[in-house]
């Protein structure tokens, strides 16, 4: 979402971070490039001029005239501006009210509400009990859609009673929370295609009866502006107090995130970043201006690992690492715990200085390709040959690469690549981590980088 915003202002910063010393036209000139890539980003005219206004006073102050290194003092400035652009107010869920509380998700149709309401469910149920229920009584099979996710997320679900209307459904549930002493009740809203009276009526009227401690709006980021005027609405009918923006992994232009939180005067609570359960984050606005600026999100992304990460299988695998031990089995092992952190072009997206090479790597798909077709050679693999690859002579490696629909070639491939590993693994057991790691690095088995640049993977 933030990539073309991020190459632009990327080529804005290079003409001055190169300069000792920068002038007022030098300043204006970027200042220009920095508009325009605002406003092709698709955020609206008053946030972009008033976006402009504070950084260019800020860089025409005696702080970057003084600096040594004027051009990363005006990078720091637009890295401020866009942390209280984005909201730096609190983005934590507000639960201050007796149990069970309650969360309403209001939006157009198609927003991802009922998705939102799972992914919210599933993220919030380690330390609360949560009760689901479905308003939408006119979309075809909403309710059965919330109900199906409940089970998959092992969340309790408002039992659908046919005929029923919003306002008595929102009666049940209340009721139900009550009485099943849940700590949570959230409701998901019906919607429309777009803004009418009767569907802010209703949610109006089922706000009144629920009292809401948090009224998030769903919001489809790749409607661009028009989320803006989505938010005004439903904050200037019903009053909203934090939005969720899905769809953040596609192609949008990043104009609703940084326009949003100033037209509805409401925080960003949560990003849909993908069409999984698990795909969705918490919104820090100082973690999104580094991204934007490609200066990685590495706390995001060490949260991500923590959530996903098997931790007794990741002790187990320190204790084999300790010894000097590792087999196929263990790289395979590897290789899923990787997945579920995500692409490696999104990884690389979240690391400091890597970002440029992010859509290069996705668009190339060489590493996530590579990953897939080792993982596809181990599982043709027999037991012992995983336990022992140093079996594997060419006749096995025929069959092998028959086994998963590859050449041999590739198979010499994995089996040099699990060397290369193994024997790191053997170094970090016997003489630390970081000088065998350092090594790896400069001989990784994951080939060269996309476009013909001579850097390696770094990782």
């Amino acid at each position: 979402m933030f990539e073309s915003l991020s190459n632009k202002l990327s080529q804005a910063f290079s003409k001055i971070t190169s300069r000792g010393v920068l002038s007022e036209k030098d300043i204006d000139e970027a200042m220009r490039e920095i508009r325009v890539a605002l406003l092709e980003a698709d955020v609206s005219l008053p946030v972009v001029k008033e976006f402009i206004a504070n950084v260019k006073n800020e860089a025409l102050g005696e702080k970057v005239v003084k600096s040594v290194q004027p051009g990363q003092m005006v990078i720091k400035i637009v890295h401020d501006e866009l942390v209280k652009l984005l909201g730096e107010g609190d983005t934590e869920l507000n639960f201050n009210a007796p149990a069970p509380v309650c969360m309403m998700l209001v939006g157009l149709q198609g927003s991802g509400k009922t998705t939102t309401a799972a992914k919210i469910a599933k993220k919030l149920k380690k330390n609360k009990r949560i009760l689901l229920a479905s308003l939408d009584v006119y979309r075809p099979a909403a309710q059965e859609q919330l109900a199906q996710l409940g089970k998959q997320i092992e969340v309790d679900v408002l039992p659908i009673i046919n005929g029923q209307q919003p306002l008595e459904i929102t009666k049940r549930a209340l009721n139900e929370a009550k009485t099943g002493v849940y700590d949570l009740l959230i409701l998901d809203t019906a919607g429309r295609l777009q803004i009418d009276e009767k569907l802010m009526t209703e949610v109006e009227e089922v706000k009144k009866l629920a009292n809401p401690t948090e009224t998030l709006l769903v919001a489809d980021s790749l409607i661009g502006q028009e989320a803006c005027n989505v938010a005004k609405a439903f904050n200037e009918k019903i009053g909203i107090t934090g939005l969720v923006l899905t769809r953040i992994d596609g192609t949008s232009r990043a104009g609703a995130a940084l326009s949003m939180k100033m037209v509805a005067n409401a925080a960003i609570k949560f990003l849909g970043t993908g069409e999984k359960l698990d795909d969705i984050e918490e919104f820090h606005a100082d973690r999104i201006a580094g991204r934007i600026l490609g200066q990685g999100d590495v706390v995001s992304l060490v949260e991500k690992a923590m959530e996903n990460v098997d931790r007794a299988e990741a002790e187990e695998m320190a204790k084999k690492m300790s010894k000097g031990s590792f087999d196929l089995n263990d790289m395979l092992s590897q290789m899923r715990q990787m997945k579920k952190i995500g692409s490696v072009g999104s990884i690389l997206g979240m690391l400091p200085g890597l970002s440029k090479f992010k859509s290069q790597i996705e668009e190339s798909g060489v590493c996530d390709n590579l990953m897939k077709k080792q993982e596809a050679i181990i599982l043709s693999m027999t037991a012992e040959e995983r336990r022992h690859p140093d079996i594997i002579k060419a006749s096995r490696k025929r069959r092998i690469a028959l086994g998963s629909g590859v050449e041999v070639h590739d198979v010499n491939v994995l089996l040099k690549s699990y060397e290369q590993m193994s024997t790191m693994m053997k170094k970090m057991g016997s003489f630390g981590a970081m000088s065998a790691m350092s090594k790896f690095m400069k001989n990784n088995p994951f080939g060269r980088m996309p476009g013909g640049m001579n850097k390696r993977f770094p990782f």
